[in-house]
């Protein structure tokens, strides 16, 4: 038992999200549903974004959130709560493309999605050339990143959105993606010159 002396181990863990899931993890539901309210829009996103069904998305939203509660009993805050919940997700986004027999188009909505807020399909047209959001209107973005995301290599993809929806991190990617973080900077590289190519008939990049 802690005491006045000795800190508890849920006040050492330094994520709030971690210390909220270990909450849930000694039957707290009132704190499985705050992380609910605050993941489940961003996940659904991330989702919505890398299948292109909002119907299967939405699905496959409820099913990471029932992973998530019933792995609690055997949590273990070792990484961020985002680490651990986006990895799930990047997982049921993998088995979701698998399953597939044809490949459907991936649409983004101008909506909040995590850190970034409103409108992250504008900070990606940004990624593809500096002067590209001055010459469109936001309608005009949002159409040509739809069709341009949409081409993008399913982990490029997945890349970016994590990137640049949930403003993550090189290490973070690498952790949810199962790889290096060198390979994410390689990945998020070739996504930029992707989306470039793409955009540059409409943007008139140099």
């Amino acid at each position: 038992m802690a005491t006045a002396d000795s800190p508890s181990k849920e006040s050492l863990i330094v994520d709030p999200d971690a210390r909220l899931m270990v909450q849930v993890k000694q039957g707290d539901e009132s704190a499985f549903e705050e992380l609910v309210e605050k993941y489940q829009n961003r996940v659904l996103a991330v989702l919505y974004n890398a299948i292109g069904s909002r119907e299967e998305a939405e699905d496959l939203t409820q099913d990471v959130f029932l992973r998530v509660f019933r792995a609690r009993h055997g949590y273990q805050p070792a990484a961020k709560f985002s680490t651990w919940i986006f990895t799930i997700t990047n997982n049921l986004a993998m088995n979701a493309r698998r399953s597939r027999k044809h490949r459907r188009t991936v649409a983004i909505e101008a909506r909040d999605s995590g850190p970034l807020g409103a409108r992250p399909q504008e900070q990606l047209v940004q990624a593809a050339g500096p002067t590209a959001s001055g010459q469109l209107q936001s309608s005009e973005v949002a159409e040509m990143v739809r069709e341009a995301v949409a081409k993008l290599d399913p982990r490029q993809r997945m890349a970016v959105l994590l990137n640049k929806f949930e403003d993550l991190g090189y290490a973070e990617i690498a952790q949810i993606m199962d790889t290096t973080p060198t390979a994410i900077k390689s990945l998020l590289s070739r996504a930029r010159t992707n989306l470039r190519e793409m955009l540059e008939p409409y943007l008139d990049v140099i």
